[in-house]
């Protein structure tokens, strides 16, 4: 696996469910040498007194990498499967759970995915370490897959949205 490290620029962002295993994972990926920035939310309190919800930091996320602020991003909630939902609704964003190493592979691999999404309260840090470092460590493989990844590019066109 070959990082490409601090030329990558990495997004964080958690809900309250997610913010201790945000702030491991901030912490790696900075250690695995890539530039991080932390977007929240940073305590359940900040949270519910801002009214701050899984779909706000998905979308805040989400508009960064479809604008180019950055080249990845990892979002945590309990599950993993409402920021996938919340940050796939911005055009030109591809966003995959990924619970295990080899999905996160494949996330990349397959479906040039940007931002992967994990549970705190399905996987456990190291493992959650592990499938981060697994989806920044890989690249789009092209091949068959690119005709495919075309076809969600021109979803996001016919539903009236730019793709990136």
């Amino acid at each position: 696996m070959n990082l490409p490290g601090s030329r990558t620029r990495v997004a964080i962002g958690a809900d309250d469910a997610g913010i201790e295993l945000k702030r491991t994972l901030a912490e790696h990926v900075r250690e695995l040498g890539f530039q991080v920035d932390d977007i929240g939310v940073d305590t359940p309190e900040a949270a519910a007194t801002a009214g701050v919800d899984y779909p706000d930091v998905a979308e805040r996320l989400a508009r960064g990498i479809a604008a180019g602020d950055w080249d990845r991003g990892i979002l945590v909630c309990g599950t993993g499967i409402g920021m996938a939902i919340a940050a796939n609704k911005v055009a030109g964003v591809r966003a995959a759970q990924a619970h295990d190493v080899y999905s996160a592979e494949r996330a990349r691999k397959s479906n040039d995915a940007q931002v992967v999404t994990l549970g705190a309260r399905v996987v456990g840090p190291e493992l959650a370490k592990s499938v981060v470092t697994a989806f920044l460590g890989s690249e789009f493989a092209g091949g068959g897959s690119v005709r495919k990844v075309e076809k969600l590019k021109e979803l996001d066109r016919k539903m009236g949205t730019a793709a990136r």
